[in-house]
Order: structure tokens, then sequence, then C-alpha cells
């Protein structure tokens, strides 16, 4: 990371109207349906125990957050992959900026490049309010998942998953599922007040499910839906 918390908060503040025109263009030439959904949450939506590997250094839990607790699951269904679940994960994680949209870096600031191990670290730069350092805190052959850490947007973690679709065994499945609050009080204003922060992160990550169909060699089968809880944690 380069820069206190204030400073990058400051110099992404200074790039906010850049990343709204960013968002608001992707939105509207947007050709893949998108299914949503948003309903109240219940315990249920708590997320599971963190992985103790990756170290509690600096990381921002769900719990050091402010405000309600938002539980999405962004889900697409690949029809012709020409890739199993591994090879499609393995793709993957070897470059992120392979299926991160255009406004979205991954700097790496710590860990090899090429994949993606326990103990990396990334800086996702943004050109809007919500650069943010993460570190993964998981990885496996079909799967790994980030913390976040302080500085960040957000407080909480974010898993990214492959998998043959239980109900069309003949299809992958990709999901990304996340647990996270606002990080502190301005980043609760961005996201639930003006919420133009819920909006890019949404638009990042069905990006991220339309980007795997097509490093697959499939193709979207049914749109992609993304399905949001919210709980009011009382921490």
């Amino acid at each position: 990371m380069t820069g206190d918390r204030r400073s990058r908060r400051v110099s992404a503040l200074l790039r906010w109207p850049a990343g709204l025109l960013l968002v608001s263009w992707r939105y509207f030439w947007r050709t893949t349906p998108i299914h949503r959904s948003d309903v109240v949450g219940d315990l249920g939506d708590l997320p599971p125990a963190s992985p103790q590997g990756a170290g509690a250094d600096d990381v921002q839990r769900p719990s050091d957050g402010y405000g309600t607790l938002l539980h999405r699951r962004y889900t697409v269904r690949i029809r012709g992959s020409r890739l199993g679940p591994e090879e499609l994960m393995t793709r993957l994680a070897a470059d992120p900026d392979r299926w991160s949209p255009e406004f979205a870096v991954f700097r790496r600031t710590r860990g090899e490049a090429g994949g993606m191990a326990v103990g990396d670290e990334f800086l996702i730069r943004m050109p809007g309010p919500w650069d943010g350092p993460v570190r993964v805190a998981a990885a496996g052959p079909t799967e790994f998942s980030f913390v976040t850490l302080d500085g960040h947007l957000e407080a909480g973690r974010i898993e990214f998953r492959t998998r043959r679709d239980p109900d069309h065994p003949e299809m992958l499945r990709f999901d990304i599922e996340s647990w996270a609050r606002p990080g502190d009080r301005l980043s609760h204003v961005l996201y639930n007040t003006l919420r133009v922060a819920k909006e890019v992160q949404f638009n990042m990550w069905t990006h991220a499910c339309i980007r795997a169909a097509a490093i697959a060699g499939g193709r979207p089968d049914g749109g992609v839906t993304v399905r949001t809880r919210r709980f009011a944690t009382a921490g």
C-alpha cells in the first residue's frame, strides 16, 4: 500500500467524477441480462469464520465496520465451456486484470505473480473513492477469497468459486459471495445514502461473472443473478 488511510481517501475523492462516468457508461451499454433482488436478511447471513492462515494484522472484519451487513451472491451459469472448474479457476487466479473491468486495476503488493497464494496482497485501484487493499485468505483448486485490510471502503470478505452446476452438470457455475459492512461513516454515506459505491461494486462483480464465462470459452446461460440480503447487526 502507498500512503496512509486519509491520503488515499482524499486522492480517491478527487477521482470520483471519472468513476461515475465510467460506471454509468458500463451500465447503459450492458447487454447481458442481470437479475437482481434485495431483501431483508437474518442471522443466517452472518459470515463464516475467517481462515486463520493469512494472519490478522490490519484485517477489517465485518464486525469492525459501520451500518448494515450486506450479504451478496453473484452467480453465472456457463454454457459451452471448454474448461473444467479447476482449469477456469487457475486462469482466474493467474491474472485478476483479465476479468476485472477496465476501471479497476489489481496492483500486487505482496506475493509472486501468476497465481493466488494465502498471504498475497493487492491494492485494487479504481477511479473513485473506493480503492482498497485486500489479502488472500484462502486459496484452492476451485476457490480463493480476499479479506479487506485497513483503509478499504468495506470491512469484510469475498469468495470466488468455480464448480459444475448441480442442476445442469454440463455447465460450469461461477459464484462470487461477499459479506461486508461499510468500513467507516464516509463509506456508509457512499453505500447507503448516495448508493454510488454499491453500484460500483455491483458493476465490478457482474462484469467479473461475464468475463469468467468468456475466459472459459462459453457464454452466460440466463444472464447473471445477483442476490443481496441486508442484515442490521448489533456490532
